[in-house]
């Protein structure tokens, strides 16, 4: 039996390493888009997608970026998705051509109500858990599904406890 808390088996991913990832997705999205023609559009997930979406926008030469804002955590609590700003409609249409790109597909739930939005969308994301994995069309990392990742914009640099709790 351990101490530790759910969130504390973590995955902490650097600036570097996004940004390493996300260039990687890019390259496996590159001739993925419909008809060979590219990419019509970016939807980015907020928060955690846009980082990624700016970094594959960019990849890609895509000019065209707009976001879905979902709300389904407060702090590592998840709840319901909610979409609190969608997509300009004219532009994402059925989703046809359009890459939604988040940081993750966790429980699968977001990403389910995004895809009502925007059925026929390709969606990519960096890091995918074994439950979320269903609603991703594109990844690069697998990790498990009781991972909590720390994403570089969650963190400060500070000293952190030993995985095992020893400290000598």
């Amino acid at each position: 039996m351990t101490d530790r808390l759910p969130h504390e088996k973590g995955f902490h991913v650097s600036w570097d390493q996004l940004h390493r990832d996300a260039r990687a997705l890019a390259w496996r999205l590159q001739d993925l888009s419909p008809e060979g023609k590219g990419w019509k559009a970016i939807v980015a997930i907020t928060r955690g997608g846009m980082a990624p979406a700016m970094i594959i926008a960019r990849e890609l030469d895509i000019r065209l970026v707009d976001t879905i804002s979902v709300k389904s955590y407060q702090h590592q609590n998840q709840s319901e998705p909610q979409v609190i700003k969608a997509p300009d409609p004219e532009l994402v249409g059925d989703g046809t051509g359009i890459l939604i790109i988040d940081d993750l597909g966790d429980t699968g739930k977001t990403l389910e109500v995004v895809r009502q939005h925007m059925p026929n969308a390709h969606v990519a994301t960096i890091y995918a858990k074994p439950m979320g994995k269903p609603m991703v069309n594109s990844y690069i990392t697998e990790v498990s599904q009781d991972t909590w990742i720390f994403f570089p914009w969650d963190m400060a640099l500070q000293y952190v406890k030993p995985y095992t709790g020893l400290d000598d």
